[in-house]
């Protein structure tokens, strides 16, 4: 495979891979296991006591719903899942460059295994992905920036689908509920704020050389007591940043779109289908709008991957519009089950075959 390329007159010293090694298995920690514990204990707990009790129902009723589909609809559902999976790879192919569509799927599955696993499991997940791609041979920087970019991209586009979702449901005269409605509202404006800011990082280097010299003057002193004596130079390494984001940005744009669109457009189809074939009868636009808060309250990090959180959201929106409440609640768990939850075991092979897998050795200071 292709290594992405940098400028090696720029040596960025970072807080990992000091040595020539190969990649450990991330090890369990008693802290660890117990968020884990407490973050699944929680999500369980939202969808035993809170769904039924959200959607004024039980899960009898819920039942009901969830036996009306069949194990061909299931296979159905399953193959939509899998599609979004495989569409996603554009992005992680694009954010860097000579990674394969199977290298970028087991990138994928094993940082969302990790991030459905634990509450503000985001964090763990990057450094999974990091230590994955360093494997690989690819260079510390190439990594943060594809990090970085592919991350904005991603939070963009959850950001701008609630927007969507309201500007349809309000040609139908439909109300979303307060809470809902401010909250959207409220992420489209940190929406705006990240994606002027991302403009202004990626057009203006004049302004980030200015920012990493006054890093280097009010931070570097401080981080350098803390690094024992090690004063990085942040204005190098901003301005490098900068340069490299902005290349990968204008060769990888349609590609990382393509791959986050796609997903999400091919999880409102799974979405839709499963509240169609639990009983749910409200109109493709009310569906989406559903979908799309949904997709902004996965970010919430109070449990795993919003699990609960997000689906409370759902049957909050699709009860206030006169949805069956009962068949409501079987399809937001339905579609939890299958973006979320079966994410976990797909997780778990990505990491057995990076596992057995080969590995590049790769030098310290790349």
């Amino acid at each position: 495979m292709s290594e992405p390329t940098g400028d090696a007159s720029v040596d960025i010293e970072l807080a990992v891979d000091t040595q020539d090694r190969q990649p450990e298995m991330p090890k369990l920690t008693w802290k660890s296991v117990l968020n884990v514990v407490l973050g699944m204990a929680l999500a369980a707990a939202l969808i035993i006591w809170g769904l039924p009790w959200l959607a004024k129902t039980t899960w009898t009723d819920i039942g009901h719903h969830l036996r009306s589909v069949g194990a061909l609809s299931s296979l159905g559902f399953a193959g939509l899942m899998l599609l979004g999976l495989w569409i996603y790879t554009f992005t992680l192919t694009a954010s860097w460059p000579g990674l394969s569509h199977t290298k970028a799927a087991i990138v994928n599955v094993t940082g969302s295994a990790v991030a459905n696993t634990m509450p503000g499991g985001g964090a763990t997940a990057l450094a999974a992905s990091w230590m994955i791609l360093r494997s690989w041979g690819f260079k510390r920087r190439a990594i943060s920036t594809g990090l970085i970019v592919s991350g904005i991209w991603n939070v963009l586009a959850r950001i701008a689908l609630p927007l969507i979702g309201i500007a349809m449901v309000s040609r139908n005269s439909q109300a979303l509920p307060s809470a809902v409605s401010t909250g959207a509202w409220w992420g489209a404006v940190l929406g705006l704020i990240l994606l002027i800011a991302f403009v202004v990082a990626l057009t203006s280097p004049a302004r980030t050389a200015k920012l990493g010299a006054w890093l280097d003057l009010r931070v570097s002193p401080l981080l350098g007591r803390l690094r024992k004596g090690r004063r990085p130079r942040l204005e190098h390494l901003l301005i490098d940043q900068q340069s490299r984001m902005a290349a990968l940005t204008r060769r990888g744009w349609l590609p990382m779109s393509i791959g986050v669109i796609g997903q999400l457009l091919v999880w409102f189809v799974l979405f839709w289908q499963i509240m169609r074939a639990v009983g749910v009868d409200l109109p493709v636009t009310d569906l989406f709008a559903a979908y799309a808060i949904g997709s902004l309250l996965r970010a919430v990090g109070i449990t795993p991957g919003g699990l609960g959180v997000a689906e409370a959201g759902i049957i909050l929106v699709l009860a206030s519009w006169g949805a069956n409440q009962p068949a409501a609640a079987a399809g937001a768990l339905l579609f939890a089950i299958f973006t979320h939850v079966a994410e976990i075991p797909l997780g778990a092979i990505g990491w057995f075959a990076w596992w057995v897998g080969p590995k590049v050795p790769h030098a310290a200071s790349d």
